[in-house]
């Protein structure tokens, strides 16, 4: 099975892309990173990437006269790289319906919050101001719903006493860096697939 053909969307530091760079090296890894694109000409991880051996391109929204102008670009970059799988890795942009639809079932996000709690943005403070004890991140497919996508991997950490929002980010953004890239070798190995708004495991594939 030939190895599908990623991008990573960013606009800023790239910490989620470093990890599934890392994995795409692994022997085995049913997907490889073809590109690293960014709305935001100085995001950090654009830098890094290329310091990784990666093509990474920016294309700025505000170059853009709309929302999908600018997403009809991306969407022309993206077939230019022959891109099978789209992963969003800290891409600060609500993404049109059009585009959305274009790419469904082939575009991925990691969100900061056990879905379907706390969708949008400020998710660690809206934990700490609810109250919860558990918190977390969550992989899923992408619909026109924001934050509403079928659930492909989450994972929970506890809420400890005197967490602020730095300190509990921190712990949920070291579980992103782990089932980002499992969720990614379950989609690009065809074990998770979106099928009738619903998540479509491959016998015996369930996490």
């Amino acid at each position: 099975m030939s190895r599908r053909r990623v991008a990573i969307l960013i606009s800023g530091r790239g910490s989620n892309m470093t990890s599934l760079v890392a994995a795409a090296a692994e022997p085995g890894y049913p997907a490889e990173i073809a590109c690293v694109l960014s709305n935001r000409p100085d995001a950090g991880g654009l830098a890094r990437a290329r310091a990784l051996g990666l093509a990474a391109e920016a294309l700025d929204h505000k170059a853009y006269p709309t929302r999908e102008a600018f997403e009809r670009a991306l969407d022309e970059r993206l077939a230019a790289h022959s891109i099978d799988l789209v992963c969003l890795a800290g891409f600060m942009r609500v993404l049109t319906p059009w585009f959305v639809e274009r790419w469904l079932g082939r575009l991925v996000n990691v969100h900061p919050s056990l879905l379907p709690s706390f969708r949008g943005v400020g998710t660690h403070r809206q934990a700490l101001d609810t109250g919860v004890l558990l918190h977390g991140c969550t992989v899923h497919f992408v619909v026109p719903e924001l934050d509403a996508g079928p659930i492909v991997a989450q994972a929970a950490v506890r809420v400890l006493p005197g967490d602020d929002e730095a300190s509990l980010a921190a712990r949920v953004l070291g579980e992103e860096h782990v089932i980002y890239p499992q969720a990614l070798r379950m989609i690009a190995s065809g074990e998770a697939t979106l099928e009738d708004g619903r998540v479509r495991w491959a016998e015996g594939r369930r996490p």
